[in-house]
């Protein structure tokens, strides 16, 4: 399994492309914010030759959902997400206003819910679903056994954590997803959070101050 990072948008979010030796891939949170981020996605996908099968938001921040539509639309996909995120979905538009940032798309509705459990497979490959809130209500991660690895969403960081204050989050219910949900996973774990470099579940069990 391979896992492609695009830091994107003026937020730097992490847009995720996972794939494997069967072309067949997921796109993780698309927050292209222009046709240069676009085009940048798309170039990637067809230089590799690579099929996107499902278009997943771990969670539906306006960083992470940026490019929807788009991506949507190009590759006819629905948009699947946990049915809690709906709301936060819905708040697109205002959201951008109170930033200040202009409404570059509308936004898809959610086309197929994902639920804690939920097997995501493409390829050869099997990633399992896992709830998360706290930073928001529907955040998910996604677990490969075999190569133990999670797309992480904004959970948890590199030696932090995903932010509470917004909407829907929770302080101590993030910290109980992180220990409950993700501190008992292997050790070795490699983490690919929404924002900042890649981290393990051992590294955050060591050295994170939140934890």
């Amino acid at each position: 399994m391979t896992v492609q990072v695009f830091p994107f948008n003026p937020f730097s979010e992490n847009t995720i492309l996972v794939f494997d030796e069967t072309k067949e891939a997921v796109l993780f949170d698309p927050g292209c914010w222009d046709d240069a981020e676009k085009a940048k996605l798309a170039d990637f996908v067809e230089k590799n030759g690579l099929k996107i099968t499902r278009l997943i938001n771990t969670h539906c921040h306006l960083d992470h959902v940026f490019g929807n539509r788009w991506a949507s639309e190009r590759w006819k996909l629905p948009l699947e997400a946990h049915r809690l995120e709906e709301k936060v979905l819905a708040s697109f538009e205002k959201v951008c206003q109170m930033y200040g940032i202009p409404v570059i798309s509308s936004q898809p509705e959610i086309g197929r819910f994902i639920e804690h459990g939920d097997l995501v497979s493409f390829g050869k490959t099997t990633l399992r679903a896992i709830l998360t809130p706290g930073h928001s209500p529907g955040s998910l991660c996604f677990f490969e056994e075999n190569e133990a690895v999670l797309i992480g969403g904004d959970v948890l960081f590199f030696e932090s954590i995903g932010r509470t204050d917004l909407p829907g989050g929770n302080h101590e219910t993030l910290l109980a997803s992180i220990r409950e949900r993700i501190f008992t996973l292997p050790g070795e774990t490699l983490v690919y959070p929404g924002h900042g470099p890649t981290t393990t579940v051992r590294h955050e069990m060591e050295y994170n101050p939140f934890l």
